[in-house]
């Protein structure tokens, strides 16, 4: 059945949307579009065939590693492209371990001399890194250099967008970049085409993005996304809305503790049905774990939320938060 959505576009930054637009072999024109507004000079690229999302790794664990997007350039240079939508425990390890992948995957059988093609890891992230909230730079860029700070080694590359730090309106667009930025964090909130995006790449994406378009499947497929996105947002949401309310003034502390309770609620709720997403739907001995968690261990949750392979895995967490209670 189709969906009625408010939205003329389709959300860039929810799985579905962002896999449909720079994910898909028709649509390859716009991934090369944007990741060419990111890269040197000498890594620019006309071209790219997109390779199996699952890696095939050696290992169980290495087999579980799923991209959101991963290609290879006409020249043999790989990119894995990804969206983050919230803060998880580890994630810079889980950056440099996923871009282990393409580089084991250019050995060759045989007398193999090690030569290697460039490697990039592109991670578009709906977050800001601790370490990084205090300075207004938002694309960072991380290769391997020595102690004179010199590179050591151009072929591997890290390249972060700190989305919501990029604050300027329509009308401040300058660069090609900046236009990117602009419709990867606003393209849903448009009515139509603004003016100043009217160029042949920005009108494909405008074309492929207009949610009319989809057929009834993918309406109910990004239907799904969109709650998901939604979901996250809210247990986000309510966190630092509990911060702030810890930090108010005293107030009337029955009407407090009745909104602090309300709220945790909430939480709890929103967690387990991300979980549930993730994992599978979730036993009433699991659900009644998470309602037994104290805000500091439902914020910590929320950060680990991704880290978990398995129920098994959420199961020995819980274990250890309620030993910490004891």
């Amino acid at each position: 059945m189709p969906y009625s959505l408010e939205d003329r576009y389709v959300n860039l930054l929810t799985d579905f949307g962002f896999k449909r637009i720079f994910g898909t072999e028709p649509n390859k024109r716009l991934l090369i579009d944007f990741l060419n507004t990111l890269l040197p000079a000498h890594h620019r690229i006309q071209d790219v065939t997109y390779k199996s999302n699952e890696n095939l790794g050696n290992t169980p664990v290495d087999r579980k590693a799923i991209f959101d997007i991963y290609c290879q350039g006409e020249n043999g240079e790989r990119f894995i492209v990804e969206i983050q939508k919230a803060k998880q425990n580890f994630f810079k390890d889980r950056s440099v371990y996923y871009s282990t992948f393409p580089i084991q995957e250019q050995a060759l059988k045989g007398n193999w001399n090690y030569k290697l093609t460039p490697v990039y890891t592109v991670g578009v992230l709906d977050f800001v890194f601790a370490d990084h909230k205090h300075e207004s730079e938002l694309i960072h860029t991380v290769e391997l250099k020595d102690q004179n700070c010199q590179v050591f080694y151009d072929k591997l590359k890290f390249i972060y967008i700190e989305l919501p730090k990029f604050t300027k309106t329509l009308g401040q667009l300058q660069t090609h970049l900046d236009k990117w930025l602009f419709l990867l964090k606003h393209l849903s909130e448009l009515a139509e085409p603004p003016e100043l995006l009217q160029e042949e790449v920005f009108n494909q994406l405008f074309e492929i993005a207009e949610i009319s378009n989809f057929l009834p499947t993918e309406q109910a497929s990004y239907h799904d996304s969109l709650k998901y996105y939604r979901d996250l947002n809210n247990v986000v949401d309510t966190s630092r809305e509990e911060g702030r309310e810890e930090g108010r003034e005293e107030g009337r502390e029955e009407g407090r503790e009745e909104e602090r309770s309300l709220n945790l609620q909430r939480q709890r709720a929103l967690l387990l049905r991300l979980l549930s997403r993730q994992l599978g739907e979730m036993p009433n001995s699991v659900q009644e774990q998470v309602h037994g968690l104290s805000q500091e261990s439902l914020e910590r949750l929320h950060e680990a939320l991704f880290d978990f392979e398995s129920r098994e895995a959420l199961v020995a967490w819980l274990g250890q938060a309620e030993a910490k209670l004891l």
